[in-house]
């Protein structure tokens, strides 16, 4: 596979032009247009985001986006899945709320909000996955299969499963119906480090299945967690919940697998159908925007990235975010000490700085990469084109 174009625009405006007009001219200069749009549905596959996130991308990129596909001639709709973690956008009705509340609607936008795998999340589509080693096929919400065309617009940010989640883990992971995600998820189940957990109960909170009991520890003489595996999906989420860091994964095997399993997901979208790829690196949180909190951004906002090969649009992604200075006052320094005297300098980043593998040193987000490379998804080398 050769070297794909990914096209950028820095986030600097002058006066009498905004953000929102950049992306428009971006994505148009990225050959958005070479689409036949021509009454066509498209899916605009997004994140609603968490109440109480604050991370999450605003509905104006949205509309920005669907505007654009109108005036070409589509129909667009803006999607996600539901969830498989406790909280609120595990059925369509709470995901819609929380839609409306974060300021997504018809009328910020311009276009409808569908839930793709329906009101319980089992409204899905068995799709093949052509190439696949970890899953055959997959279980795609039904919606985003039905519609014509795809594009993703990504939030681009860490993530404590994936190491990172950007347009990959937006499409993979997130047109998922809620069975699809726990197959990508039960290949590793959480444990809990007695020695560090302080019995808060925090992680109960965010376990959707009952999972996480409390006895004493006859050692410590105090209340710990445990987690039942036979209850537990492997979604990870009480890892993010958990404030004393006492919750791990065997992520020899679990994370992997997990990331293999997003870019697999990710090939069954995509296949067969045209498609297109934005992704927004602007407050750069540690965590999915799952979370209903947003952890300070790790590096200053950098731009907007756009393509049609979502890997290399990943990859530019990666790249532009680790030849940032890091933000001092931020997750990047929880596992290790800022240079003395440094604020927010590039002396702390330094060449070949890894800022995800810093806050989740135990996940190697290269897999996701790596993989979809192996099965056709895409290339991890890019030709990076500026857009003023």
């Amino acid at each position: 596979m050769g070297t794909a174009k990914v096209y950028f625009t820095d986030m600097r405006v002058k006066v009498g032009e905004s953000l929102l007009i950049k992306l428009d001219r971006l994505i148009q200069k990225a050959g958005i247009k070479e689409i036949d749009f021509s009454q066509k549905y498209t899916a605009i596959k997004l994140h609603f985001g968490e109440p109480g996130n604050l991370a999450f991308l605003r509905p104006n990129f949205a509309k920005t986006v669907a505007d654009r596909v109108k005036k070409l001639g589509g129909m667009p709709f803006l999607t996600d899945c539901n969830t498989l973690y406790v909280g609120r956008r595990n059925n369509a009705l709470l995901h819609l709320d929380a839609a409306a509340e974060n300021g997504y609607s018809p009328l910020s936008t311009g276009c409808q909000n569908i839930i793709a795998d329906g009101i319980r999340g089992t409204d899905d589509t068995e799709v093949p996955v052509n190439g696949g080693e970890y899953c055959k096929t997959a279980h795609i919400g039904k919606a985003i299969m039905d519609a014509d065309i795809f594009i993703s617009l990504t939030h681009f940010k860490g993530h404590e499963g994936a190491g990172f989640g950007g347009a990959l883990k937006n499409i993979g992971m997130g047109c998922g119906s809620r069975a699809g995600k726990m197959i990508m998820h039960n290949d590793g189940k959480p444990f809990v480090n007695q020695n560090k957990c302080i019995g808060c109960k925090i992680c109960a909170r965010f376990c959707a299945h009952g999972a996480i009991g409390f006895s004493k520890n006859n050692e410590t003489g105090g209340v710990r967690a445990a987690i039942d595996h036979k209850k537990c999906t492997g979604c990870g989420y009480c890892i993010g919940g958990c404030g004393p860091n006492a919750i791990y994964q065997n992520w020899d095997s679990g994370a992997k697998a997990l990331c293999c399993k997003i870019a697999e997901y990710t090939k069954a979208v995509l296949d067969g159908r045209p498609n297109f790829h934005i992704s927004v690196v602007t407050q750069v949180s540690p965590n999915c925007d799952c979370h209903d909190e947003s952890d300070a951004a790790i590096v200053p906002d950098i731009g907007i990235f756009a393509g049609f090969d979502p890997v290399a649009l990943d990859q530019a992604c990666i790249d532009a975010v680790n030849a940032a200075p890091a933000i001092t006052a931020s997750a990047v320094f929880d596992n290790k000490k800022p240079a003395p005297n440094k604020v927010d300098s590039k002396a702390d980043s330094g060449k070949g700085q890894d800022y995800f593998s810093d806050i989740y040193p135990a996940t190697d987000w290269r897999y996701q990469l790596a993989h979809a490379e192996k099965i056709g998804l895409g290339t991890t080398k890019y030709e990076l084109v500026t857009v003023k």
